[in-house]
């Protein structure tokens, strides 16, 4: 059986309530904030990654890239701020990505297999979370940003699933991402809706 055969689990593996959407909308500029220290995050992330396993060329030539792209993201969601007439504000931290990365593993090669399948995770919830308002958003421009940018966090999730697959057996790969898809399903149901992106 090859890599090929195994079936992945979706991620993520439970949909956001949807009085989230009301709650963004609401506090739309809490929201983009929360949305840019997100996608700064992740571009640190994803250069921790060169950092951690230099050794790994095609790891490190993909999360480079896709750190490219969050840094431009970053960028427009600064635009979108600015635009609106609204500061940036302080990182208010992340309790879901905090309680997502306890459940990493200490030893090589799980570590690496579990870090990347959590950026896998919070990609996926992003790109849901981001879908979501790019349907809702009333500002038809703003509204077609998010749909770009939920889609490029969906490429992102698939990326860090390939790295994923390539660094373990496919069958382990995959159980670890059903057991961790389904330890994100219940963070994301016990965390408060808020206008945060998590």
């Amino acid at each position: 059986m090859n890599s090929s055969d195994i079936a992945l689990p979706e991620l993520p593996a439970s949909r956001t309530d949807r009085r989230w959407v009301e709650v963004a909308l609401a506090d739309l500029d809490a929201v983009l904030a929360d949305h840019l220290h997100c996608e700064r995050k992740a571009a640190q992330s994803a250069l921790s990654m060169v950092r951690a396993y230099p050794d790994r060329p095609d790891l490190v030539a993909s999360v480079a890239r896709l750190a490219h792209e969050e840094t431009s993201h970053v960028v427009q969601v600064t635009q979108v701020l600015a635009r609106r007439g609204a500061r940036p504000r302080f990182d208010l931290g992340d309790d879901y990505v905090q309680a997502l990365r306890r459940s990493v593993r200490k030893r090589e090669p799980d570590r690496l297999i579990d870090h990347l399948l959590v950026f896998a995770l919070i990609e996926g919830r992003s790109a849901e979370r981001l879908g979501l308002l790019g349907e809702a958003l009333p500002d038809p421009e703003l509204a077609a940003l998010y749909r770009a940018l939920a889609a490029a966090e969906v490429r992102h999730r698939d990326t860090f699933l390939a790295l994923a697959l390539a660094a373990g057996p496919a069958a382990e790969v995959a159980g670890r991402a059903t057991e961790l898809a389904a330890r994100e399903a219940e963070i994301i149901a016990r965390l408060p809706i808020r206008p945060r992106i998590h």
